[in-house]
């Protein structure tokens, strides 16, 4: 893990993450003109128009405290695809342990955002960003600044506000070490609409999210999305990464219709929640990205089913039990 020293300006190298020195972080969107990791190595970054944003978020950090900070821009070698693998497999364990986030909206003025009926923090297009979501949550507590690089609020202290922006449950903005006690279908509702400069890491961005690893292939498109499904599914029994809905036909799309095309499918589940009932399903997750196998069944069903057709989801009478493996829109049914 590189760090910025605040007060240089230059990186340092830490191998061993458990003697990292306390450290801040910025959450922001990307510009035009970045200071990237090799405008340091050579020693060039002062002339790109990116530095300023780097010198500012140095000065903050100092300002409070901190001898060190890290920056997405220049921190990571993007040059080296095993180093931006591994770091974007590291990425929320670095939010997850920063002593402060600080979230830099360039396009909140504080005279105007501080001000009562103002609508410019809702408008933010940080709550438009893919990698934003990971960083609103994983931090402690984060930092909202302004253009001009003052605070105007902080996570804690904006959480309606928020909540009211993301559909996130305000539970898990007060206290982010209780994401495990929402379900994946609500998760993933979170991060419904949200952009991505590439439709690869629309998924990617989400592994810290649920603790999951895997390579990163860009070039795979919307398939990343569905080994990010398959990854989960290895990991978890929770069902209601089934409960997706999408417009007719766009289920073909994917190699099996049993899983979502796009965090998209999942909007209207933020409201879902965990269930008590037993698991059924235990099918096998092929690495093909298809769901084979068999399903394991109740030789007596008692109680009611769930009929998906990859578009909906219809709760029927327990007289039906059968497990469909055909090409889709055939009906699939599972027991609860």
């Amino acid at each position: 893990m590189r760090l910025l020293d605040v007060e240089s300006r230059e990186l340092e190298e830490f191998v061993d993450e458990t003697v990292v020195p306390p450290y801040a972080i910025l959450s922001h969107r990307w510009e035009d003109d970045e200071v990237l990791f090799q405008d340091l190595a050579r020693g060039t970054a002062a002339h790109k128009k990116g530095y300023q944003k780097l010198y500012n978020f140095c000065l903050v950090a100092q300002k409070e405290g901190f001898l060190y900070a890290w920056i997405d821009t220049c921190c990571i070698d993007k040059s080296s695809s095993a180093e931006l693998s591994e770091a974007i497999n590291s990425m929320f364990r670095w939010y997850q342990q920063a002593d402060t986030c600080f979230a830099y909206l360039n396009d909140c003025s504080y005279e105007v955002v501080s001000q009562s009926g103002s609508t410019q923090f809702q408008e933010s297009k940080w709550f438009t960003r893919g990698w934003t979501l990971q960083e609103l949550l994983a931090p402690m507590d984060v930092v909202f600044l302004s253009v001009e690089w003052r605070e105007f609020g902080t996570r804690r202290g904006l959480c309606q506000e928020i909540s009211d922006i993301t559909k996130i449950n305000k539970r898990v903005l007060l206290h982010p070490k209780g994401l495990n006690e929402f379900c994946v279908a609500q998760k993933l509702s979170w991060a419904a609409t949200r952009e991505t400069a590439k439709p690869e890491d629309r998924a990617y961005s989400l592994m810290g999210l649920f603790g999951v690893h895997m390579p990163l292939l860009y070039g795979e498109g919307d398939r990343a999305f569905l080994r990010l499904q398959l990854e989960i599914l290895q990991q978890s029994n929770d069902q209601s990464i089934l409960a997706w809905r999408c417009d007719d036909g766009m289920h073909f799309r994917l190699a099996s219709s049993l899983l979502a095309r796009s965090p998209d499918d999942f909007k209207g589940c933020h409201d879902m929640k965990h269930t008590t009932r037993p698991r059924y399903i235990d099918g096998d997750m092929a690495q093909t990205g298809f769901v084979s196998g068999t399903a394991k069944l109740p030789q007596e069903v008692v109680g009611p089913y769930i009929k998906i057709n990859a578009l909906s989801i219809d709760i029927g009478p327990a007289n039906e039990s059968s497990f469909l493996s055909a090409s889709a829109p055939t009906f699939i049914d599972f027991c609860l």
